[in-house]
């Protein structure tokens, strides 16, 4: 079984592989095969990637390929991880935004928006080849914006495509951790959309737990729960998903991104191009011990300062910037974020064993009040049979109307994409929560289209 990954030469691939081969047994995995279209990115990180596999002592093959159609050709699953217009075009997406006084992150609002422009048409492209030379193979979309990039698949006609998010298990993986069970012993019961979802009960041994751990300040204190004040989660009394930070505290998350001397996307720029430097004087393949641990310490850099300014015990980016070293017990075993959601989906396919997950997919009737070819994140049972939302019925009206109105501005947004029109961008940021103004939609579409004329091409 081949596993193709697109993206192959990002800085991330390393961990993927290295938990695809943990897993390889079980899936029948033979082959991982890199994709990516920076050579020198590919080379490196490729080189890592093969060095995990021998020190493992894997038999499985792994392979790298420049050429998209020899990557994807004989692949059963793809996954899509790549980011169109690197950190330069993120930081162009968050000074724009920033500078009209709105947020600028990748995923969420005007940002996400900007990134959704680049990201569309390429995965659109990749799902065509895929469909040329595999056309039984599963797409796993890990590609930001998520939910759009999915929806504008689905809505193009490619059925057998997934979004995956870590994000969206956030409650499963804490619910386990507490318990010390397998995440998958947990059932949880996900609605909403990409990073914006929510989480209303959870499951361990057929008991609802979910509800008291929300009256536990200790449990919010240790999970992701702690970006928000405890009165506002027992107030919904749901699990809410990280993102929504920035709907519930928009003015103070905006605040404190320009009062950080660097933007996250200059932040992650800087450091991959310090670890590129240091891996090119390392030289992988002569000092893999040393290229290993570099490679590593700096995972730990960049994940220490994960929405920092949400979160009152993380570091800011110029403290972390003055640490250094590797602590002895990272091994970047530590958690596989979103390499875990897709190899869950491929085990659970492979060997028809039940996985429960939350995955962006068409909603059917799986939520009450959106439309059947949404694409929403929801619970899902994936087995031999293929991928399911499970029933969700109605959503509680103030986390609906939110939603609502984020699905909203999705429609707009993929359907200015597909037809490059400019109006309707304008109205999509315009029915976003986060702009709500044409005052800023204008400009910030303008600016948009012309920061990416290279990947946009002509609009009307």
């Amino acid at each position: 079984m081949k596993l193709t990954l697109i993206g192959g030469g990002g800085v991330r691939a390393p961990l993927f592989v290295g938990s695809a081969l943990r897993r390889a047994q079980k899936s029948g995995l033979t082959e991982i095969c890199l994709h990516d279209i920076n050579p020198d990115k590919l080379e490196i990180f490729g080189a890592l990637s093969s060095e995990l596999a021998v020190r493992m002592q894997s038999r499985v093959r792994i392979s790298t390929a420049s050429d998209a159609e020899r990557a994807l050709d004989g692949a059963s699953y793809v996954v899509t991880t790549v980011r169109p217009g690197d950190e330069e075009g993120r930081i162009k997406d968050e000074r724009i935004a920033l500078a009209h006084g709105v947020l600028g992150q990748e995923t969420t609002g005007p940002g996400g928006f900007a990134m959704a422009l680049r990201s569309i048409p390429v995965i659109l492209d990749y799902a065509r080849q895929l469909r040329r030379v595999s056309p039984n193979a599963w797409l796993f979309n890990f590609t930001n914006p998520a939910g759009l990039v999915t929806q504008a698949l689905q809505d193009a006609g490619f059925d057998r495509v997934i979004g995956i998010c870590d994000g969206a298990n956030g409650a499963q993986e804490a619910v386990a951790s507490r318990f010390q069970v397998p995440q998958n012993d947990v059932r949880t019961e996900v609605f909403g959309l990409n990073h914006l979802s929510f989480t209303r009960a959870a499951y361990v041994n057929g008991k609802e737990v979910l509800q008291d751990l929300l009256d536990d300040d200790a449990f919010l204190a240790s999970t992701s729960q702690r970006m928000f004040e405890p009165s506002v989660v027992r107030r919904h009394r749901l699990w809410i998903n990280e993102y929504l930070y920035y709907y519930y505290y928009a003015e103070k998350a905006i605040a404190a991104v320009q009062n950080d001397k660097r933007t996250r996307g200059e932040e992650v720029r800087d450091l991959n191009r310090s670890l590129m430097a240091r891996l090119k004087e390392i030289g992988v393949t002569q000092n893999a011990d040393e290229a290993l641990s570099a490679y590593f310490a700096y995972e730990q850099r960049r994940n220490a300062t994960y929405m920092h300014y949400a979160r009152g015990d993380a570091p800011s980016m110029e403290e972390a910037d003055q640490t250094s070293g590797l602590p002895e017990e990272s091994t970047g075993h530590e958690g596989e974020g979103y390499a875990g959601v897709a190899l869950n989906l491929v085990d659970a396919l492979q060997t028809g064993v039940p996985c429960y997950s939350g995955l962006n997919i068409r909603n059917g009737d799986a939520i009450d009040g959106l439309r059947a070819d949404d694409v929403v994140e929801v619970s899902c049972i994936i087995d031999k049979d293929g991928v399911r939302p499970t029933k969700i019925g109605a959503m509680p009206e103030a986390q609906s109307q939110l939603v609502q109105n984020v699905k909203h501005y999705e429609r707009l947004a993929v359907a200015a994409i597909r037809e490059r029109r400019r109006d309707i961008a304008v109205e999509a940021l315009v029915a976003h929560p986060l702009v709500l103004s044409y005052s800023r939609a204008e400009p910030l579409v303008d600016e948009y289209l012309k920061a990416h004329a290279a990947y946009v091409g002509e609009w009307r």
